[in-house]
């Protein structure tokens, strides 16, 4: 029987082709024929480019090019330079391989041209399972929703992950299983984003320590890749709140790692709902086998070897102000009324590396 927590909502299915295991890379010239692609351009970052020989023998004649300049929070400039590329080459069809840089850069392409994309995951972002695209202009990071962003194809091959460094896998984790926390207090919650939130965030909070104790353990791999999958859908069906809005605010003001902001703000902005999400809290014990589930977080992120203080990522302290104002401007929908004080202490906290606390 149905509890009284589900006794009305509203469900919508995000549309995506999913392709998940390993070796699954070689679906790639099924997938580029289905869409209809002829001449594809291959998204990457820098670093990626000289490893692209087997995506583009994998493309053949369909290969138009490479775009390598993918970065961090989806800069304008950045995206308005692959644009460039996209016409001269006359693309038809985007191939993204890499994080949440070079999906990100994908979907902010697609946004402006309604070009199909197929997103290649090599970490655990789970943007790829969204129609939502934050870009960063000036400092600022504005996000918006549409469903030329959602990618049409996602390919998740394990393979590609297993070189992925254990400290990178951590905070991509824990930034995908931040993406299922707050799918659970969303104003949109349903059932069904329910049930993958709490199925990927169990994965996930699984997985990590096994990859952090063998980086070649294929069973670990490949359930943080499908904790990965669920939380990115949790992420793509319904809104997101304080987390995520400051995130945003931190990552866009002061380009600090993303995957790592996110780590180090989950247990903070978590605690700071607690008060407000009593049943959330009873539902995620059980799955992080723990009475203090914001701690338990922490504790994930300290057993994994990531960071998790802003001043080692990068912010300055003179910038909490700054960052208290522009999460306090325009805000998101959160379970907890946002209080400047009660921000301020919590950004603090998370700047100097401290555990958890209610604020």
């Amino acid at each position: 029987m149905a509890s009284s927590r589900h006794t009305s909502f509203t469900y919508n299915g995000q549309p995506a082709h999913v392709v998940f295991g390993s070796g699954t890379l070689d679906a790639l010239p099924v997938e580029v024929e289905r869409l209809g692609m002829k001449r594809v351009l291959v998204i990457c970052t820098p670093r990626q480019a000289r490893d692209m020989d087997r995506i583009l023998g994998l493309l053949g004649g369909a290969a138009a090019g490479i775009f390598s300049g993918a970065v961090m929070h989806t800069p304008v400039d950045v995206t308005e330079q692959c644009l460039a590329v996209v016409e001269k080459l006359k693309a038809d069809g985007l191939v993204a391989i890499g994080g949440g840089s070079t999906t990100g850069l994908a979907k902010a392409i697609a946004l402006r041209t309604d070009l199909p994309q197929i997103i290649l995951p090599t970490t655990y972002a789970g943007s790829e399972m969204t129609p939502v695209l934050g870009e960063t202009r000036d400092g600022n990071k504005v996000t918006q929703s549409s469903p030329k962003i959602l990618p049409e194809t996602v390919i998740y091959d394990i393979d590609l992950t297993m070189s992925l460094p254990a400290t990178i896998s951590a905070t991509s984790g824990i930034n995908a299983i931040a993406h299922g926390v707050e799918a659970l207090y969303a104003r949109e919650r349903n059932p069904v984003v329910d049930m993958m939130a709490l199925e990927g965030i169990g994965a996930l909070f699984s997985a990590l320590p096994r990859i952090s104790a063998d980086m070649a353990d294929v069973a670990a791999r490949t359930d943080a890749l499908y904790g990965t999958w669920l939380c990115g859908i949790c992420l793509g069906s319904v809104g997101m709140a304080l987390h995520h809005k400051l995130c945003h605010t931190l990552g866009g003001g002061f380009d600090l790692p993303h995957a790592e902001t996110h780590t180090i703000i989950l247990p903070h902005a978590l605690a700071y709902n607690v008060p407000a999400i009593p049943e959330v809290i009873d539902r995620l014990k059980p799955v992080l086998q723990t009475d203090d589930p914001a701690m338990a977080i922490y504790d994930l992120a300290g057993r994994t070897g990531a960071r998790r203080a802003l001043k080692d990522i990068g912010m300055p302290q003179s910038g909490i102000d700054l960052a208290v104002e522009r999460a306090m401007s325009n805000p998101y929908w959160n379970p907890r009324p946002l209080e400047a004080s009660a921000i301020r202490e919590l950004i603090t906290r998370a700047y100097q590396g401290l555990p958890p606390a209610p604020v």
